[in-house]
């Protein structure tokens, strides 16, 4: 039934996507990325920044909203009527591996992300040294996730690397799962 309903509602092949993940893991410089701005000079984000780009005939809006832990109690005000939660992971930071996992963990178990697919960019992957996809996905343990379909993806924000690729598989999910045409 609501896979029914969300296919009515996106009829306008529309689709809401929250990018989300701990301060410092590069979100909006995906974005920036993204949208072809420039990426030699991002700051934290402080609150929400919103993007939209035509892409393959569908309107991705994309919702960045800043990962400081200060913010995180408010991230739940931006769920309602998501697609896609792309989750960014530093993949250089193994010390906070466990914080990220836990974070994400308690965004899947939330009523008002129920549906949308998880997109799990592992940023900073051209960086030597960074954790490998396996270390990530065990790491995030994501095996165990049953309640939402999920992909997971190396890239990076400064190259460019894996982006298109990554809004590809979004774009193909949402044909598959949310839209009749």
């Amino acid at each position: 039934m609501l896979s029914i309903l969300r296919k009515a509602r996106l009829k306008d092949k529309e689709m809401r996507i929250l990018m989300l993940g701990l301060d410092n893991a590069g979100k909006t410089t995906i974005v920036k990325k993204i949208m072809n701005e420039d990426v030699t000079e991002v700051s934290p984000t402080l609150g929400f920044i919103i993007k939209t780009i035509d892409y393959e005939g569908y309107k991705l809006n994309i919702w960045d909203v800043g990962g400081q832990k200060t913010l995180r109690t408010y991230w739940k005000n931006y769920f309602e009527k998501t697609d896609t939660l792309i989750w960014v992971v530093d993949a250089t930071d193994r010390e906070r591996l466990r914080d990220c996992r836990d974070e994400l963990k308690g965004l899947l178990v939330q009523e008002r992300l129920m549906g949308a697919s998880l997109l799990i960019f592992k940023n900073k992957s051209d960086i030597e040294g960074s954790m490998t996809e396996d270390e990530v996905r065990q790491g995030l343990q994501l095996d165990n996730i049953r309640t939402h379909k999920w992909h997971i993806l190396p890239c990076s924000a400064m190259t460019g690397f894996n982006l298109q690729s990554g809004l590809q598989w979004v774009v193909k999910d949402a044909k598959d799962r949310l839209f009749l045409y």
